[in-house]
């Protein structure tokens, strides 16, 4: 994460959730350990869950306007695919048609 300036302080607003005490704890161990606030580590693994459920809609996104535009894979060539996968001589990935 690049933090600067702009994440002093002043510019910060205060989220509270309910957790287990097991995660409490764990994230008390993980503060001393890693010699970080509680504070700074639940904002990064908050940060970090963001950019992957933000990159997974993106995905989701493109993938439902490729499906619109009839770019599709056959159902039966990506078993085939799957299946082949496991085995000595693998197909190559089926064409979009």
């Amino acid at each position: 994460m690049n933090h600067s300036i702009k994440d002093s302080a002043v510019n910060r607003a205060t989220v509270t959730f309910h957790t287990s005490p097991e995660v409490k704890a764990r994230l008390g161990i993980l503060s001393g350990l890693t010699r970080r606030s509680k504070s700074f580590l639940t904002n990064e693994a908050v940060e970090r869950y963001l950019a992957e459920e933000e990159e997974f809609i993106r995905d989701v996104e493109v993938g439902i306007a490729e499906a619109d535009r009839g770019e599709l894979i056959d159902h039966d060539e990506v078993v085939k695919y799957v299946a082949s996968l496991t085995t000595d001589k693998p197909l190559p990935f089926p064409n979009v048609k």
